[in-house]
């Protein structure tokens, strides 16, 4: 059997920090007189309670190495623990304890569903607490996606492997110097996100927690309306910069850091994702035009702002774009697959696979005329390894087979096929406003069934961790060492 001490005191000190998390609220609701802050405090003590005593009866004096199996375990569980404490606090305002997780799960993965209504009047400390769900999820997978994911070869993600001609102990002390310069660089962005917001009118608490939104492609606001609030043409492309800033491989931040900008500017992978907003963004303006009565600035900025959003997964929405017409509403779900960079904040399929299928698929067909023709992969200038295109495809038939396999479920619930679709991609996705006059950008998940939400907290984990890193847990083999 798989030795699970090790997992559960790592376990135990993500647990004290959840509870280091939950003060920043509570220091917020105190200082603004709202009674709220007594929930957020004893929430944090919890978790500090809990965590302590976690490590301690999983203590033996060293530092703790984990293996394959046990850091699959690990993210799931990981996962899991900070939704099932971050949902405390919903729960105390009022929430039931289905609707205060599906908020939590749908914060900690950055997906941005919410069934939260009346969100102009709420507590100061539960709005920031969404953000900070929403920030500390997003830290959490460029983590995970830069560190751990290529290691166990999900969808492709071995390229993206941080490479050292030494042994174990130099890659591992070289993941160890990589990660506070990750945090940094996220910290640092978010702050100049908060600046640019707090520059272009929003009030500070706005502009800080809508650029923690921003940055970890989450989208979560203060507002019903969402960005659409603020009425802002400066606001929305500010927020179109940042939420690719947040959709780029934040180790290519790091590499600029270190001295090597060029990487960043010449990595295929961003140059396809950029290329790919820019026309689709101009494409769309046109017909915004010709479908709305707006002049081309207006529509290029919505549709800047909006597409980005989607393809970032982000889920702002600062116009209703289901009313731009019936060809727009089939643009934006098709967008939702789409997906950010490896190694960012941003969700769903992300645009190497896209690169990769595309260059697997060309020699494919070269080779139907030319069987004989040795053809090498390349990808960013690198050599494609064998198991590359077919890690991609597995990856797609599987994510495409739990679309299909969550709509059915949802859709035996009495959702429409619309809303059960959409649901299941922006779920899976990590997008968040669906499709249809429930669930839409001027909806929320509110009225959907509970049966219907627990099934969308299990879409929204599986779609975070890449679908594969949740399915190897059900298999039998895995928990035998």
């Amino acid at each position: 059997m798989i030795s699970v001490r090790p997992v559960v005191q790592i376990l135990g000190w993500l647990t004290c920090w959840v509870g280091g998390m939950l003060l920043v609220p509570a220091v917020t609701d105190y200082f603004v007189s709202d009674q709220e802050w007594h929930t957020f405090l004893g929430a944090a003590l919890l978790a500090f309670f809990a965590g302590t005593a976690l490590v301690l009866s999983t203590w033996q004096g060293r530092a703790e190495t984990l293996n394959f199996r046990q850091a699959f375990l690990l993210i799931v569980m990981g996962w899991l623990v900070v939704t099932l404490l971050g949902a405390i606090p919903f729960v105390g305002i009022g929430l039931s304890f289905t609707d205060s997780v599906f908020e939590t799960m749908s914060g900690v993965t950055t997906t941005g569903s919410t069934v939260l209504t009346d969100l102009d009047d709420l507590p100061p400390g539960i709005l920031l607490w969404r953000a900070v769900l929403q920030w500390v999820g997003g830290i959490g997978i460029i983590a995970v996606a830069v560190l751990i994911l290529p290691l166990l070869r999900i969808g492709g993600m071995q390229m993206f492997k941080i490479e050292s001609s030494g042994s174990q102990q130099d890659i591992a002390d070289l993941t160890w110097k990589t990660l506070p310069l990750l945090f940094v660089i996220y910290i640092g962005l978010t702050a100049l996100c908060m600046l640019a917001y707090r520059v272009l009118g929003m009030s500070f608490f706005d502009a800080t927690t809508h650029a923690m939104t921003t940055l970890s492609t989450g989208g979560y606001s203060n507002y019903d309306a969402s960005f659409g609030h603020f009425h802002s043409m400066p606001l929305q492309w500010a927020g179109t910069l940042f939420m690719i800033c947040g959709a780029i491989p934040f180790f290519l931040f790091v590499r600029a850091t270190l001295g090597n900008v060029r990487a960043l500017v010449t990595d295929q992978q961003v140059l396809g994702f950029l290329s790919f907003l820019a026309i689709a963004s101009i494409l769309m303006a046109f017909w915004l035009v010709e479908h709305k009565d707006v002049g081309y600035l207006e529509a290029l900025t919505l549709t800047s702002s909006n597409i980005t959003s989607v393809v970032t997964t982000t889920g702002y929405a600062s116009d209703d774009y289901t009313a731009w017409g019936h060809g727009a509403v089939g643009a934006f779900l098709v967008l939702m697959f789409v997906g950010g960079c490896s190694g960012s904040t941003s969700g769903a399929i992300k645009i190497y696979r896209y690169q990769v299928l595309w260059i697997f698929v060309r020699a494919h067909i070269r080779m139907l005329f030319s069987p004989h023709r040795v053809i090498t992969l390349r990808y960013n200038g690198r050599e494609l390894g064998r198991d590359v295109p077919m890690s991609v495809l597995a990856f797609l038939a599987v994510f495409i087979a739990t679309i299909a396999a969550f709509t059915l479920v949802l859709s035996m619930m009495d959702l429409d096929i619309v809303t059960a679709y959409s649901a299941s991609v922006t779920a899976i996705t990590n997008v968040g406003p669906g499709m249809g006059h429930i669930i839409g950008p001027a909806g929320n998940f509110q009225p959907l069934p509970d049966s219907a939400k627990w099934v969308l907290v299990v879409a929204m984990l599986a779609g975070r961790l890449e679908v594969l890193a949740l399915l190897v847990l059900f298999e039998r083999d895995f928990w035998i060492e």
